[in-house]
């Protein structure tokens, strides 16, 4: 009778367990093979939002831009400790002119995006004063922490 209890609780565990990876999937299914559709000076911002649907990011400078994102990870191997594993990162960046036409098109998948150079210079700050509203609020938080002033001062 043990055997038999043994057996199936071996049987339900094994079922219940799946081999194949979960993968998880973020942003526009597919992006590579849809936006093959996507022809520059043809298409236009309607055309675009019927295929791919509402834009993962926006903005607005000198043109309009819309970025499309498609990321899948999935847990790796034991060995590794669970650490994730992008399958697929892809990114499809779409300007538009002020008439809504599509000027340009630009697809990064995951080997393009290893070799984009990001830049080390930092920004200065032009004006180093502290605003008016700044040092009051400074003082006042400084007030609030210790309202009897027996902190050290740093």
């Amino acid at each position: 009778m043990k055997k038999i209890i043994y057996f199936i609780v071996i049987i339900v565990l094994h079922t219940s367990c799946s081999f194949e990876k979960v993968v998880k999937h973020h942003g526009i299914h597919y992006l590579e093979k849809k936006q093959e559709n996507i022809k520059v000076f043809e298409n236009n911002k309607n055309d675009v939002k019927s295929l791919l649907g509402p834009p993962s990011t926006s903005s607005s400078f000198d043109k309009e831009v819309w970025i499309y994102i498609e990321r899948k990870t999935t847990v790796s191997e034991l060995r590794t400790l669970g650490r994730k594993k992008i399958l697929v990162n892809n990114a499809l960046v779409l300007e538009f002119d002020n008439r809504g036409l599509l000027v340009q098109k630009t697809f990064y998948d995951k080997e393009n995006m290893n070799k984009i150079k990001i830049a080390k210079d930092n920004t200065k700050v032009l004006n180093k004063k502290k605003s008016f509203i700044n040092s009051v609020l400074t003082s006042l938080r400084h007030k609030i922490n210790d309202p009897l002033g027996q902190r050290k001062a740093k």
